[in-house]
């Protein structure tokens, strides 16, 4: 799973705006298409999620696994990783890098995912591609309205 595909977006607000609907995992299922349900297990010692269980239903893939989050100083990113396999997600590594730029925020999503389901890798990428930007226009969306 060396492999990562991301993508960027410029959302038109303050870091910090981007980070707190970024860090509020518990209100994804409000504004990130394909996410159903997301339980905080764990809060890390800033109050911000430390470990979570997401429900995906995204097309062919329908799942419930387990991450752990890293949260980066200043409002500057997060990563996270898979801890617990689902029955179709097994590996899973991701970013959301933030950047301020003239015209708001610069967010770059960076993912990795491994299924159970065979694909060949230019599908993979292609799909983690999907999932990505429908991601960051889903955020920007939501932040910028």
């Amino acid at each position: 799973m060396a492999d990562r595909t991301s993508s960027s977006i410029t959302i038109h607000a303050k870091r910090d705006e981007v980070m707190a609907v970024i860090a509020d995992l518990e209100n994804y299922p409000v504004w990130a298409g394909g996410i159903r349900a997301v339980e905080v297990l764990e809060a890390g010692p800033d109050g911000r999620p430390a470990r979570a269980r997401l429900t995906i239903d995204a097309g062919p893939i329908r799942d419930t696994y387990g991450l752990v989050y890293h949260w980066e100083p200043d409002d500057t990113g997060v990563r996270w990783e898979l801890v617990e396999k689902g029955n179709v997600v097994t590996a899973l590594h991701g970013s959301y890098t933030l950047a301020e730029s003239g015209a708001g925020t610069e967010v770059t999503y960076e993912l990795a995912l491994d299924s159970s389901m065979p694909m060949i890798g230019l599908l993979k990428r292609r799909g983690e591609k999907m999932i990505i930007d429908s991601a960051l226009k889903d955020l920007k969306r939501h932040v910028e309205r």
